[in-house]
C-alpha cells in the first residue's frame, strides 16, 4: 500500500530539534555524542532553509536512494542544540542518480564542515528500508544512553535473547513498542564498513539495536519522534534492570505469561517471550 503521508520542512526541523533535546535530557547524548537523520522519498523544497550547495561523494554507493532527500546532523554538533539552531546544526543531501554522489545543501548559519562521521551507517539503514518498503519518511538515530551502554559492557547482555527478555519485562509498553526485541551488534570500529553491514542486517528485524560498548541505533517509519521514543523506552527498561541488579535482583518483572497476555490483548505479534 502506498504511503500518502505528507511532510513539511519546518515540521521536520522542529521534530529533529525535539528529538535531540529529549535525548539530551535522558542522558543519551553527552557533548557531541549522537547523530540523527531522516530520509524523504520525495524531496521537499528546502531552498529557503538550505541555500548553499556543493557536490559531495557519499561514503558508499546507495543507488536505492537516488533522487531522495536526507536531512542529517553535522559532525561535532550537539543534538541538544538542534532545537535552538536547526540551520546551524543540520544539512540537507540530495542523492544523485547512481547513488555515489550527492548535493549537500547547507545554511550560511552552518557550524560544521561535514556531516556526521556515522553518515555511512545512516545511509546503509535508510537504503535498506527505502528499498524494501514504500514509506515516505524514515528516521534513524544514534545515541549513547547511559544504562543501555553500561549493560552492553557486560558479557551476559551481549546475547540478544537474554538482553531482550531481561529488559522487556519491566513495563507493558516495552513489548508493545519493541515486539521483536532489541538487536545486538558486537563491538566494531565506529564508522567502519563492517558496522554498517551488521547494523543494516540487525535493523531489518529490529527497530532498535545496541552497538556493544558504544550506544544504540533506532529507526522508525514516518516519525522522527517515535525513533527517539524507542531509545527512551529501551533506556528506561535498562534503568529498571540496573536498579534491580544493584538491589541483588529482588524483582522478577512481568512474567512471560503476563507479557504474552499483554501482547495478545493489543494484537501485537511478539517473538521474545
Amino acid at each position: 500500500m502506498a504511503d500518502h503521508t505528507t511532510f513539511e520542512i519546518d515540521t521536520i526541523l522542529y521534530h529533529l530539534g525535539q528529538a535531540g533535546s529529549r535525548l539530551a535530557e535522558i542522558g543519551a547524548a553527552e557533548g557531541a555524542a549522537g547523530n540523527i537523520s531522516v530520509c524523504l522519498r520525495k524531496p521537499l523544497d528546502a531552498g529557503a532553509q538550505f541555500h548553499q550547495e556543493q557536490d559531495i561523494e557519499l561514503p558508499h554507493a546507495v543507488p536505492e536512494l537516488a533522487g531522495m532527500m536526507l536531512i542529517v546532523s553535522g559532525s561535532g554538533r550537539r543534538l541538544r542544540e538542534i532545537a535552538e539552531s536547526p540551520l546551524g546544526n543540520l544539512a540537507c543531501v540530495i542523492v544523485h542518480s547512481g547513488g555515489r554522489t550527492g548535493t549537500l545543501r547547507a545554511s550560511s548559519q552552518r557550524q560544521f564542515q561535514r556531516v556526521t562521521s556515522e553518515f555511512n551507517s545512516h545511509l546503509g539503514v535508510h537504503a535498506d528500508r527505502m528499498r524494501s518498503t514504500d514509506v515516505g519518511l524514515h528516521a534513524v538515530i544514534h545515541a549513547q544512553p547511559v544504562h543501555l551502554t553500561h549493560l552492553s559492557h557486560l558479557q551476559e547482555y551481549q546475547d540478544e535473547k537474554t538482553l531482550s527478555r531481561r529488559l522487556l519485562r519491566w513495563q507493558p509498553e516495552a513489548i508493545l513498542n519493541m515486539p521483536e526485541g532489541i538487536g545486538v551488534v558486537p563491538f566494531l570500529l565506529p564508522g567502519s564498513a563492517q558496522l554498517v553491514v551488521e547494523t543494516k542486517l540487525s535493523l531489518r528485524t529490529h527497530r532498535i539495536v545496541i552497538w556493544a560498548r558504544h550506544g544504540v541505533m533506532a529507526r522508525a517509519d514516518n516519525s522522527i519522534l517515535h525513533a527517539s521514543d524507542l531509545i527512551e523506552y529501551a533506556e528506561t527498561a535498562a534503568h529498571y534492570e540496573t536498579l534491580n541488579r544493584f538491589a541483588n535482583a529482588p524483582g522478577g518483572g512481568l512474567s512471560a505469561e503476563e507479557i504474552r497476555e499483554i501482547a495478545k490483548s493489543w494484537n501485537v505479534a511478539q517473538s521474545v517471550f
